[in-house]
């Protein structure tokens, strides 16, 4: 009864690591051979990494990310895509982050942009980074409902103390004007400090031209490339095709198809 009360107690405490340490010690014979200070030790650290644990939990849900399953090693780097494995490991294992280094990530589509900046961002958030996934062709409309509410100052200063920003999709669509001076506050409160990484399908070459106004385009780009790094995806398509055969009785049949991470 003593011990049932106990637990209650830590959990009453939000100590719900150490609640659960304290009862597995309970079920094994083997803690009673521990000195007091070696289980007051396993049930501080594990009330530590539970703590971690919530912390990457709540990190990534806060990050909502197109692709939350996409981690670094599940990375297919098979030849003809343009990187070597050791070298993105060796990216993700850098301080890129802390560096505010901005990640440049181009290629055909169905080349793996997405999913290959996603894993990127969520390694980020398992190192304990924030992180946040903005489509840039849905940013004008987002963008128009904040300055409407009157939320534009308070989200752009959130976003300009997000570790990590991905903008997936950049130069898919047409940028207007409003839009292209609020992409550039969003850029400027973040160069040099913190790293921003961009998908697109246009080469960087190409990234003046959509941006349309020189001067903002000069300013914006010089922001982003000025401390960055470059991956050129390239091959075939990585996403599956579907396509589906009509037999004679009208119904559809599809294909087995083979699919890859990125």
């Amino acid at each position: 009864m003593m011990m049932n009360n106990t637990l209650a107690q830590l959990r009453d405490l939000k100590l719900a690591g150490m609640a659960s340490a304290v009862e597995e010690q309970l079920s094994s014979a083997a803690s009673t051979a521990l000195s007091f200070e070696e289980r007051l030790a396993l049930m501080v650290d594990r009330e530590v990494h539970h703590r971690d644990d919530k912390r990457r939990a709540a990190l990534m849900k806060r990050a909502g990310l197109k692709y939350p399953q996409a981690c670094v090693e599940d990375v297919d780097s098979k030849p003809g895509r343009g990187f070597e494995r050791s070298s993105l490991m060796s990216l993700a294992l850098s301080r890129w982050v802390e560096d505010g280094t901005a990640i440049l990530v181009t290629g055909p589509t169905g080349s793996g942009k997405s999913w290959l900046a996603c894993a990127l961002a969520q390694y980020a958030c398992r190192r304990g980074h924030s992180a946040l996934y903005l489509r840039v062709p849905r940013l004008a409309e987002d963008l128009r409902v904040l300055h409407g509410n009157g939320g534009f100052g308070r989200w752009l200063a959130a976003v300009a103390r997000t570790d990590v920003l991905l903008l997936d999709d950049w130069g898919l669509a047409a940028m207007d004007g409003p839009t292209r001076a609020d992409l550039m506050e969003v850029i400027d409160d973040r160069a040099g400090t913190r790293p921003t990484i961009v998908t697109s399908q246009l080469p960087v070459e190409h990234w003046h031209a959509w941006i349309g106004d020189a001067t903002a385009a000069d300013a914006i780009l010089d922001r982003l490339l000025s401390r960055s790094h470059r991956l050129n995806l390239k091959g075939k398509s990585m996403r599956p095709s579907k396509a589906a055969v009509v037999n004679i009785e009208g119904s559809d049949t599809t294909a087995p198809q083979d699919t890859a991470a990125a």
